[in-house]
């Protein structure tokens, strides 16, 4: 297993701001140094969640895997409350670097699996994180035809001409790419053109609730066109309730994700069946 370097120690800075904006910065210290000291433990790992076929929903195309820190107290903490706090620091590389390294862990241990793992553009010129991947795709010539690497909106945009360069290297490798978080930010459609995205995955923002907004559901049809026109696959996230999913099924969707079709899990299943074989 990888051992990263011991992380450094930021100093604490007192801020002279208003109440809420020390309230903020005080979160956000507590926020890193759970982050920092769960890494230092090896107390990181990954949380699997189902993307499944619209026409086959009980047939996952695919499984996500979403990075997850265990906090002092044994909690599982969900990327969503560390994430954006640490996402542009060396803590943000480091975990990208674990994710990818439990990610292909995964693919090599389950062949039959495939999986998208979480990405920030910024990890494409951090070395550790090229050899990890490097490392996998050497280690496992099936690696990279079964990987799917995800890149939110808002991270793409910060240096489209790397990405560009970096996705048109890995699809030689047989990587596909998703474009996380669709709708959420502000993306250049000359960029979304020269990209060659696989897969673009509809914000959750559209999604919840969608059956019941008229809103929403013209949004959501205008962006399934744009994946129809750039040959991408669609999938619609958060996908949470019956009457949401039918809709969707209704409109088109190609795959969908959310907890109306499972939750992430640090238990996949293909950990369950093993144990059940065990068993017998």
């Amino acid at each position: 297993m990888t051992k990263f370097p011991a992380l450094p120690r930021e100093p604490i800075q007192l801020s002279e701001a208003s109440p809420l904006s020390y309230a903020v910065s005080s979160r956000d210290r507590e926020t890193i140094a759970m982050v920092r000291q769960a890494i230092e433990r090896r107390d990181v790992l990954l949380a699997f969640q189902p993307i499944v076929q619209t026409a086959q929903p009980d047939r996952p195309a695919f499984y996500e895997g979403l990075i997850r820190v265990i906090d002092e107290t044994g909690r599982v903490v969900p990327s969503i409350d560390f994430i954006h706090t640490v996402e542009t620091s060396d803590l943000g590389r480091t975990l990208d670097c674990l994710a990818l390294e439990m990610g292909l862990a995964a693919l090599a241990e389950n062949p039959a699996l495939r999986l998208s793992v979480n990405m920030s553009a910024r990890s494409i010129g951090w070395p550790e994180w090229m050899r990890i991947l490097t490392r996998g795709l050497t280690r496992d010539d099936t690696a990279g035809e079964r990987l799917i690497l995800e890149i939110t909106e808002s991270s793409a945009m910060t240096m489209p001409e790397l990405v560009l360069a970096f996705m048109n290297e890995m699809h030689l490798e047989g990587i596909s790419f998703a474009l996380d978080d669709f709708g959420a930010g502000y993306t250049s459609f000359r960029y979304l053109r020269e990209f060659h995205f696989d897969i673009l995955k509809i914000s959750g923002q559209f999604i919840s609730g969608i059956a019941r907004n008229p809103d929403n559901q013209v949004l959501t049809h205008a962006l399934l066109s744009i994946a129809r026109h750039f040959q991408m696959f669609a999938v619609a996230e958060e996908v949470e309730a019956a009457e949401d999913a039918a809709w969707l099924a209704q409109a088109g969707m190609d795959c969908m994700q959310g907890y109306y079709f499972g939750a992430p899990t640090i238990r996949p299943p293909w950990h369950t069946s093993e144990a059940r074989l065990a068993h017998c």
